[in-house]
């Protein structure tokens, strides 16, 4: 009679584990479900809607399992370990098909995107669990006598390791490798003690130990130099971005822009720096219209100021902490590794990312209390919830037809379209531009006008003013339009455009100013463009007869 209630408390156990198994891998695959074709490439509202649809099967997975078992707890951090590397081994062949050809990326620029739409947030997924994996493995090699089980896994970490160490690299991530560096660095080094190594090391050795640190930052620069080097416009144009982000987050440091304002600050910011005229032309040529920082901790700051950042900062060194003290080396591995990655990426900006490293804090603290796995469950149910409540998978499809019809240039039937659409998709900037663009190209200046300016508040895009510009200019009102347009030139100073749009401003025969048409012209002829183009061309030879035309 004993040994068969033994028997059924082992096989509740087993069932259990599974059960959370699954519940937890549910919502982390999340994270490999791609765009469908039937809304916008990169659109995260399919990502989203999963994963409120999702949160509600780890949270029903998650009550079966203690109902099953409710004596002894499972172990939640092992939990999240191996379902992350499963998950890490999927990206990497997935990847590794699409070096070699057998399956296409989800970008057309890049070859190599996993299941996400950049190489760069794919790169810093790798990068979060190439810590796991080493730390797993570090483990597992030590046993001298291994289960069949333990010498499963040793092979599963080591194997997805080496296919992550082959795949990063083709990613041209430097944030990702860094942070894959840094992590990894930090796993061995807590594993071989390498702190009370050093500490023994520097009672014996002082001078060399100084003689190896200035060799060592000398190694250290050369290193940063060469990453630098390899992508410099790249990098100069994130340190562009961070410098604009950090004028934006001193107008307001206290209690931020508001949620979600980033765009809209970040172009007003920009605007005004380069309207004092005080800038390089290497800024000039790296600005853009950014939708993130690549930046997390001055996104935050910027939307919800910087004592805001400071908590959410303790909040995550607390965990570190606490999972560090509980010798949960890898997990915190996965989690500095992100935090790394973030300081020049936007992985909390992909929903799915976001929420593994949810899990990741979050297995720091939990280990097998069931108060803060209950604790851990309400949120995720709450989040899920919002997800599912607020998502826009199905309004994204309907305006992916209507684009259709914007494309081919059927504007009257595309702004029918973007009307029924206006109530749901109004927080879009780049649905209001096609929008007001429709507006604008059936003459209907004054609603374009309206449109365009609510598209403002959700995008840094010059191009909106320059809409709105030729919207003045058409209803007659030379002096708006010529403000418009000048906002423009100092949002982006280095596209020529805006200033072959002011060109024709002013040869307009009722606002007729010629030697501000000369300075356009100039300008238009001599700035270098980013990229030579048939446009460029076109608009040069224009400029040349409106300026005969005048003289």
């Amino acid at each position: 009679m004993k040994v068969k209630l033994e028997l059924k408390q082992i096989t509740k156990e087993n069932m259990a584990a599974v059960i959370t198994i699954t519940g937890v891998a549910a919502i982390l695959c999340v994270v490999a479900f791609s765009t469908p074709n039937d809304i916008l490439v990169g659109e995260m509202a399919y990502q989203k809607l999963w994963l409120g649809r999702m949160a509600v099967v780890f949270v029903i997975c998650c009550l079966l399992s203690f109902c099953l078992n409710r004596k002894q707890n499972l172990s939640f951090p092992s939990i999240v370990t191996w379902v992350l590397i499963v998950l890490g081994g999927i990206e990497a062949i997935w990847g590794l098909r699409q070096i070699y050809g057998f399956a296409v990326s989800n970008h057309s620029l890049y070859a190599l995107t996993g299941s996400f739409y950049n190489p760069g947030p794919y790169s810093g997924y790798l990068a979060m669990i190439f810590p796991l994996c080493l730390h797993e493995w570090l483990n597992l090699k030590e046993k001298t006598e291994r289960t069949w089980i333990e010498l499963g896994k040793y092979y599963m970490a080591l194997g997805v390791m080496l296919l992550i160490l082959c795949v990063l690299p083709a990613g041209m991530s430097r944030s990702a490798w860094i942070a894959a560096a840094v992590s990894g660095a930090w796993v061995y080094g807590m594993h071989v003690s390498w702190g009370s190594r050093l500490k023994t090391i520097r009672k014996r050795y002082k001078k060399k130990v100084v003689l190896a640190c200035i060799a060592g930052g000398i190694i250290f620069i050369m290193i940063v130099y060469s990453l630098f080097q390899l992508k410099a416009t790249s990098a100069n144009g994130r340190l562009f971005m961070w410098k604009i982000s950090t004028l934006a987050i001193a107008e307001s440091p206290v209690v931020g822009h508001g949620i979600g304002n980033f765009i809209s600050v970040y172009g007003r910011t920009q605007e005004r720096y380069f309207a004092n005229e005080e800038y390089s032309e290497t800024e000039e040529l790296v600005a853009g219209s950014p939708e993130y920082a690549f930046n997390e901790y001055l996104q935050i700051a910027i939307e919800y100021g910087i004592p805001f950042l400071f908590v959410v900062l303790l909040v995550i060194a607390f965990c570190l902490w606490e999972g560090s003290s509980e010798g949960r080396t890898g997990i915190c591995g996965g989690v500095i590794s992100v935090l790394v990655f973030a300081f020049s990426s936007y992985p909390m900006q992909i929903p799915g990312f976001a929420v593994t490293f949810y899990f990741l804090l979050a297995a720091c603290v939990i280990g097998r209390s069931k108060i803060m796995l209950l604790l851990f469950i309400s949120m995720i149910a709450l989040l899920g919830t919002y997800y599912w409540k607020n998502n826009q998978y199905v309004v994204c499809k309907d305006w992916y037809r209507s684009k259709m019809l914007y494309n081919i240039g059927a504007y009257q039937s595309a702004k029918e379209e973007y009307e029924k659409l206006y109530s749901e998709l109004k927080n879009r900037g780049a649905f209001l531009f096609e929008y007001g663009y429709c507006l604008h190209k059936l003459k209907e200046y004054d609603s374009s006008t309206k449109v365009l300016k609510e598209a403002m508040e959700h995008s840094n895009d010059p191009m909106i003013l320059n809409i709105i510009g030729k919207n003045y200019q058409a209803s007659g009102k030379y002096e708006k339009a010529e403000e418009s347009l000048i906002r423009s030139t100092q949002r982006l100073p280095g596209r020529i455009y805006p200033y072959y749009l002011l060109a024709k401003l002013y040869a307009e025969p009722e606002y007729q100013q010629p030697e501000k048409l000369k300075r356009m012209v100039e300008v238009v002829l001599t700035k270098e463009p980013k990229v030579q183009s048939t446009a460029v061309k076109e608009m040069r030879v224009e400029v040349k007869k409106l300026l005969k035309q005048i003289n």
